[in-house]
């Protein structure tokens, strides 16, 4: 197996962060690209598929279970240089994903008709969600390996196929959607459909070539032998990282869920405001994230390394830089939205609503910024229970009852669910950072050399 490039606490943030903040941006101008093409198509179908991929990031969240116990496993036994262990743990994690992945898809398809009631979605976007999810739903499993691969490459130092891969999968997914919405296919009337199978064939081809390159450099083999005998202490090692992280991950889309139920009960004017404005707040989020998964990779090598006191320093440094640049992107869009939304719509109640929305979000994602900070730092030293602890708390107990009381019981409207959102990412922010600065994440390595 080829040496695994070195990180450590000297490694300059900009060879991890910067290929991961390009991947990230291709990847929102991807679902900006599907929002802006489906827009000029059918209003409706915009909000359709907004409710669509608000489940898929739950079936997302599920897949990531295992992808994220990953990224901790490997940063950490590379970090203590157990390089033998881990064509096992390469092996484990894809099979493992992959099984769920498939059964999971299957489940997700069978509950659409549920799903869509729970939701509340309207009837003139319910066809649409149900299509999306089918499809897309159904090709879950092709999401489940390709999460794995990602993170094996970018524990391994290999930032960099990631942004290449997701540029790939913008050039396929915009050709699909043009040629069944515009070009030449527009004749078959599939449109939603036809921009479902564009972003499963996309992320077909990524799990490809990241399964080719790989192998092409020698990060690892994958064959059932690594598996023989199976690794069951592994795996529960993997699985008690990766629920927790899972949990509190799904926790928090289903608090999302329950939160666009709100939404919907408010029209569809609402509910295309907030399918516009996350296009234009995922802008926002790009940088402190890629900061969030550099330092996360990072902090999983030193801690397996034994160097806590350096990984302590490193998040630190990280926030100084991130937390600035994410309220300046976010002030940005506020003050932007109301031209920006116009390349969506021309509909003025959208546009004041999505006014509305962004001055609330500057505070959002201050929030979310501490929290992607020191949350993923926290899950890369091993400590993912109180993560878990605190997003169960702060979502149901804060996120949810303020974004109620102001939205729906005051009659805010849709604005007022963001300001729940923002009460409980900035206090929750606020408790992990502090929980991080009072080093109670020390000794919880899961690195022991034993599997």
């Amino acid at each position: 197996m080829k040496k695994t490039t070195v990180i450590d606490e000297n490694t300059p943030p900009l060879i991890l962060a910067g290929p991961m903040f390009l991947e990230l941006f291709l990847n929102t101008m991807l679902n900006n690209a599907d929002t802006l093409m489906l827009s000029h198509y059918d209003e409706y179908a915009v909000g359709a598929v907004g409710n669509a991929n608000t489940i898929m990031f739950m079936m997302n969240i599920l897949f990531n279970v295992i992808a994220t116990a990953t990224s901790v496993v490997v940063a950490q036994y590379l970090g203590a240089k157990l390089f033998e262990k881990m064509n096992m743990v390469y092996t484990l994690a894809v099979a493992v994903n992959l099984v769920i992945g498939i059964a999971l898809s299957g489940a997700f398809c069978a509950a659409n008709p549920l799903i869509m009631n729970f939701l509340h979605v309207s009837k003139e976007m319910r066809p649409y969600s149900m299509i999306y999810i089918y499809i897309v739903g159904g090709g879950g499993f092709v999401t489940a390996v390709f999460n794995v691969m990602l993170q094996i490459m970018r524990c391994n130092g290999y930032t960099k196929i990631g942004m290449w891969v997701t540029f790939a999968i913008n050039i396929v997914n915009i050709g699909g959607n043009y040629l069944f919405l515009y070009g030449p296919l527009k004749f078959l009337g599939m449109g939603v459909a036809g921009v479902a199978i564009s972003t499963v064939t996309a992320r077909f081809l990524a799990v490809a070539v990241l399964i080719g390159f790989f192998y092409v450099s020698k990060t690892g083999r994958f064959s059932l032998r690594y598996l023989n005998p199976f690794p069951g202490k592994l795996l529960a090692k993997m699985i008690k990282i990766g629920l927790p992280s899972g949990g509190e991950n799904l926790t928090y889309n289903l608090y999302q869920t329950t939160l666009l139920s709100f939404v919907n009960a408010m029209g569809n004017d609402s509910v295309n405001a907030r399918a516009y404005c996350n296009s234009l707040i995922s802008f926002a989020m790009i940088f402190s994230n890629a900061a969030a998964m550099s330092t996360q990779i990072i902090t999983g090598h030193l801690v397996g390394a034994g160097k806590s006191e350096e990984a302590y320093r490193r998040v630190f440094r990280t926030l100084r830089t991130s937390l600035p640049i994410t309220i300046a992107l976010a002030s940005v869009n506020a003050i932007m939205c109301r031209y920006t939304l116009q390349f969506f719509t021309e509909n003025q109640n959208i546009i004041a609503l999505g006014q509305m929305i962004m001055i609330a979000d500057i505070f959002v994602e201050a929030g979310r910024c501490l929290n992607m900070t020191f949350v993923s730092s926290l899950k890369a030293a091993g400590a993912y229970i109180f993560p878990f602890i605190m997003g169960l708390v702060c979502n149901w107990g804060l996120g949810l009852t303020t974004g109620y009381a102001v939205g729906v019981v005051l009659g805010a409207g849709v604005w007022g669910i963001y300001a729940g959102t923002a009460t409980d990412e900035c206090i929750r922010g606020l408790i992990v950072m502090y929980y991080w600065y009072k080093k109670k994440w020390w000794g919880k390595s899961v690195v022991d050399g034993k599997v």
